[in-house]
């Protein structure tokens, strides 16, 4: 009887979370254009206590790109950035590998997170893989909601903590 119970209970959640999904998937976000700069007007922002700290360097050069909520297709704004970021990267073998990383804004669950940010970190892995960088080259993490780009609950934050940045090993 017992079994039973958690099964039901099991199912039931599963139909919840399917429910959430696909209500998160269908809400349409306006597509925002990236910032003119690299975001780095918001770096000196703090971020919270306790978010992990950064390794590696910022690559040089490297743009990050940014994504609609809840989504990791790239974006067509993002594709030129893409095309020159490849180029930087295979011109510049001495910065070893380029670690991808994916982030996400608040919205969602700390799980739900990290897998988008790391779908994310994988569409631009294999969008410049498809350009021809080496997928030696490149490494994929995410953090998820855990480094914001910019503090804020509304929008104009969220729409810089969705994004995929590029830092060297070194």
């Amino acid at each position: 009887m017992e079994l039973r119970t958690t099964v039901r209970w099991a199912m039931a959640a599963s139909a919840v979370l399917a429910l959430v999904t696909t209500a998160c998937a269908t809400k349409e976000a306006p597509i925002v254009s990236p910032p003119s700069t690299t975001g780095s007007e918001f770096r000196d922002q703090p971020v919270r206590p306790d978010a992990p700290r950064r390794t590696g360097t910022a690559a040089p050069s490297l743009e990050p790109v940014y994504f609609d909520f809840n989504r990791y297709d790239i974006r067509a704004d993002a594709k030129p950035l893409l095309r020159s970021n490849a180029k930087a990267i295979m011109e510049n073998e001495q910065w070893g590998v380029v670690i991808i990383e994916g982030y996400c804004d608040e919205r969602g669950s700390e799980e739900y997170n990290l897998a988008l940010g790391e779908q994310r970190a994988r569409a631009v892995k294999r969008y410049l893989s498809d350009l021809g960088v080496s997928s030696r080259r490149m490494e994929i993490v995410s953090f998820g909601e855990a480094k914001p780009a910019v503090m804020g609950h509304d929008e104009s934050a969220w729409r810089y903590n969705r994004r995929s940045e590029f830092k060297t090993g070194s």
